[in-house]
């Protein structure tokens, strides 16, 4: 079964920069996938941070933009989220995710998250 395991969160002040990695495992060629980075901060809805298409196209939200970049490295099955710039609005659960037949999509399979925490 798919297997999205994310790592690299924790506390940085702001201004500061945090890689995220998202190790995927149990994709068996079926299907497709758009994979990509959500977060979930208390109180608020849930938000997609950014995709990347299997073609290589990414997507940001306006509030990263600028200051994430989404890759992953194939050959190791791992998905990165590169932030920079933290702010303490970044705060968050950050999730990976894999997406169902198309960036747009909302259903697919979903990490447990990792937490980022950024002080002012």
């Amino acid at each position: 079964q798919v297997q999205l395991k994310e790592t690299g969160g924790g506390s940085v002040q702001a201004g500061g920069s945090l890689r995220l990695s998202c190790a995927k495992s149990g994709f068996t060629g079926a299907g497709y996938y758009c994979m990509g980075w959500y977060r979930q901060a208390p109180g608020k809805e849930r938000e997609k941070v950014a995709t990347i298409d299997s073609d290589g196209t990414t997507n940001y939200a306006d509030s990263m933009r600028g200051r994430s970049s989404i890759f992953q490295d194939d050959s190791k099955n791992i998905l990165y989220l590169q932030m920079n710039d933290l702010q303490p609005d970044d705060t968050a659960i950050y999730i990976c995710a894999a997406l169902a037949y198309s960036c747009n999509s909302d259903r697919g399979h979903w990490g447990q998250g990792t937490q980022v925490t950024v002080s002012s």
